[in-house]
């Protein structure tokens, strides 16, 4: 093997252990960002290949952060290419079905977690209904547990518009979350 050969290799297992812990928590982002499966997938792939491609530029001591700068900048860039065209927000059918089992051969769920998966897919819709600067807050800080700070870097706001989004957020969907309650099921 030749040394350049050796620091291609190098780079890429550099490349893997900085980055593909952060993929789950990236996918989530897109997920989130984009509100589609297979447009958040298309995102966090495009996200990774210019992470590797201008991973050499890569200065900062916390790689999720700048991962999630490089996903924003691609599902920016997709929102732009689309100009206005309407995303998908039903998750359900963009989600791979079940195959039928028979009802004796389905595992049970408790009705404590069937409860739980009900709250956290009314959750889910909840988040992605919000405005996209607000949606983008709460997914970056609760489900990806930035600072303030790192936030206010990656939105190019400053860190009192990021507390102002996330507390605006917060009580918008505190008040979806309890309209929802009220409706009849």
């Amino acid at each position: 093997m030749s040394s350049e050969e050796s620091e291609i290799d190098g780079r890429a297992k550099r490349f893997r252990d900085a980055a593909l812990p952060h993929l789950d928590e990236i996918y989530t982002a897109a997920r989130y960002l984009m509100r589609n499966t297979n447009d958040a997938e298309d995102a966090v792939q495009e996200c990774y290949l210019r992470a590797l491609r201008h991973f050499d530029s890569f200065r900062g001591p916390a790689m999720k952060p700048w991962l999630l700068a490089i996903l924003k900048n691609v599902c920016n860039a997709e929102f732009m290419r689309r100009r206005g065209a309407e995303v998908p927000t039903d998750y359900t059918l963009d989600e791979p079905a079940a195959e039928a089992m028979p009802m004796w051969q389905e595992p049970q769920t408790s009705p404590e977690k069937a409860m739980e998966q009900q709250d956290s897919a009314r959750i889910w819709r909840l988040v992605a209904e919000l405005p996209e600067p607000f949606r983008e807050a709460i997914v970056l800080r609760e489900m990806n547990d930035l600072s303030y700070k790192e936030i206010a870097q990656l939105a190019g706001v400053q860190i009192g518009t990021v507390m102002s989004r996330l507390a605006r957020a917060r009580s918008m969907l505190r008040g979806a979350w309890n309209l929802q309650q009220k409706l009849p099921a």
